[in-house]
């Protein structure tokens, strides 16, 4: 349930509130105030079996009363599914005169020769029948009530109780750690230059940044998100992150696994996680880097903390932020 809620959490829900209003606004122009006038229908819409039928009604009738433009507009009617209706009569007679059926069948046809083949224009028909547009529009204002309901739950509850978020304090963090200026290392500035924290609590920490050039050109993406967690409960206790670098120009992905002190000693878990890339043990102001064919990022453990909680030391994080940097790669 804690899962679905922190998902629940990231979800844009103020761009899925607009989404459903426009739509709202939309169908209610499109079917109560603005609708398409459907009056005046003709057989041409029925399912191929109904027409049919109608056909064989047509062929009655001119038994009855031979009025060639009656018998003439009636075909025209069915449109292009005439003659395919007209087909199924004469296969499955049901009682029909054969003579009449074909008597029928030659009239119209001497009539529409003699007028160039051409058949009568056939209404347009649209739009959907009250109750169904009732219940459409009724699911919709549902889903936006709800949608909005559910945001303004979230906007106006966490500022009332004054509650700050896992994510929340992530983002502040972010945003006030220093970045390094690598030009006064005497380094090239980089392509783009990215500050990331994870705090105890982000059940759904997973960050990525596109790598564009300065005219716009995608080059790559890269993030860092959790990899392993320790423990039961919640919060997850993550024990491990996953760094990534995706470069257009290569067909294999760069990872490398940054561990907690106790989770790269400990056995099981380097063996699970070896399959994901290079382990490597996260230590104060350490540096990682990762390489593909044409692009560097160089990772910075700017902060580090370990959660104090009932677990072996220095087991899971508390809080860590990292700088990454991404380089052209030099030939």
């Amino acid at each position: 349930m804690q899962f679905v809620v922190a998902f629940l959490k990231k979800l844009p829900w103020s761009t899925i509130a607009i989404f459903f209003i426009g739509l709202a606004l939309g169908l209610l122009w499109a079917y109560v105030i603005s609708p398409i006038q459907f009056v005046d229908a003709t057989p041409s819409y029925l399912r191929a079996d109904l027409q049919t039928d109608y056909m064989r009604m047509a062929i009655d009738s001119f038994r009855l009363k031979q009025d060639p433009n009656l018998a003439v507009q009636r075909w025209q009617n069915l449109g292009s599914g005439a003659q395919t209706a007209y087909a199924a009569v004469q296969t499955d007679l049901q009682g029909a005169d054969p003579e009449v059926v074909r008597a029928y069948g030659e009239l119209v046809t001497k009539v529409l020769s003699a007028n160039g083949g051409q058949t009568a224009p056939v209404e347009n028909a649209g739009g959907l029948s009250s109750p169904i547009i009732i219940g459409v529009l009724g699911v919709v204002l549902l889903g936006v009530l709800g949608a909005g309901g559910f945001y303004a739950y979230r906007l106006l509850g966490n500022r009332g109780s004054g509650e700050v978020t896992a994510v929340m304090q992530a983002s502040e963090i972010s945003r006030n750690a220093e970045r390094t200026n690598f030009e006064q290392l005497g380094l090239a500035p980089p392509i783009t230059q990215m500050m990331t924290t994870y705090v105890l609590g982000d059940d759904l920490y997973d960050e990525s940044f596109s790598i564009d050039t300065q005219a716009g050109e995608f080059m790559g993406e890269y993030g860092v998100g959790v990899s392993e967690a320790i423990g039961v409960g919640d919060p997850k206790k993550v024990t491990a992150l996953e760094i990534w670098l995706f470069d257009k120009n290569d067909i294999k992905t760069a990872t490398k696994v940054l561990m907690s002190q106790h989770a790269f000693n400990d056995v099981g878990v380097r063996a699970r996680l070896e399959p994901k890339g290079e382990l490597i043990q996260v230590e104060p102001q350490g540096q990682i880097l990762l390489e593909t064919a044409t692009l560097q990022l160089l990772a910075t453990v700017v902060d580090l903390e370990y959660g104090k909680g009932p677990m072996p030391t220095n087991s899971y994080f508390e809080r860590i932020t990292l700088e990454l940097a991404i380089w052209p790669r030099q030939a």
